[in-house]
């Protein structure tokens, strides 16, 4: 059995969140992808889908009324970037990440072996999934204590996953480093929900490698793990 499924993981995540659920089924529910539901046969509405769904709503709300109130004299248009860059799937996944959530997921045999675990799209569900539960569970309040906790803790740094690219391509120019290329490396998963892998270089040096829904997504996360990289070597600034 994943440990997700089991009363010690969901007592051990409950703790990294900070919340204990009332209704134990809805976190289950939250860490549930569609591959494991249809694995032991369960509806299809105790995957995380409609969680997510919700979830998504919910976190646009509290972040737009945290950035209006925050920033009153930022015009709509620099509001809408910076909402993006906030809950974009880089950022989401960067959330997981921080709190071991892959280690909770639920998911098939087969989404298992191909790499389910360490894929961004669902890391990102997982936690617009658990917002979702949060809010059906106590509420909006509660829903926002999470979200301000883990997604609004620190901007700097996620709105550079939305501005990687551009950072990116300024910082590359303006140290005269070489050329950047982007190369699809894979496309997986039916139409309707594709995933692509990119690889990054610099004059043939790879420096990132990104996943995401669309090419856009991988490409800003590929992005992003170059910035890291030379942030590193070359004591950039880019967080």
């Amino acid at each position: 059995m994943q440990y997700g499924a089991t009363p010690e993981g969901q007592k051990e995540l409950e703790q990294k969140i900070g919340y204990t659920f009332h209704n134990k089924a809805l976190l289950k529910q939250a860490l549930t992808h569609s591959s494991y539901a249809n694995e032991i046969k369960i509806l299809k509405s105790e995957d995380y889908e409609r969680l997510e769904f919700l979830g998504d709503a919910v976190l646009e709300l509290v972040s737009s009324d945290f950035l209006f109130s925050e920033y009153p004299q930022m015009p709509e248009g620099k509001l809408s970037k910076l909402r993006a860059s906030l809950v974009c799937e880089a950022a989401l996944a960067y959330t997981a990440h921080q709190l071991g959530l892959e280690r909770y997921f639920l998911l098939g045999k087969g989404e298992e072996s191909t790499g389910g675990r360490e894929r961004p799209a669902i890391a990102c569900d997982v936690v617009e999934a658990v917002i979702g539960a949060i809010y059906l569970d106590s509420g909006l309040e509660e829903a926002r204590k999470f979200i301000f906790s883990f997604i609004l803790d620190d901007i700097e740094t996620r709105h550079l996953f939305y501005d990687a690219k551009s950072t990116l391509q300024e910082y590359v120019q303006g140290s005269s480093q070489g050329q950047l290329a982007y190369r699809i490396i894979y496309e997986k998963g039916p139409e309707h929900d594709k995933e692509f892998g990119v690889e990054l270089t610099l004059d043939g040096r790879v420096l990132g490698r990104g996943e995401g829904h669309n090419k856009k997504a991988a490409e800003q996360q590929a992005a992003y793990q170059a910035l890291r990289k030379l942030h590193k070597e070359d004591g950039m600034t880019c967080t």
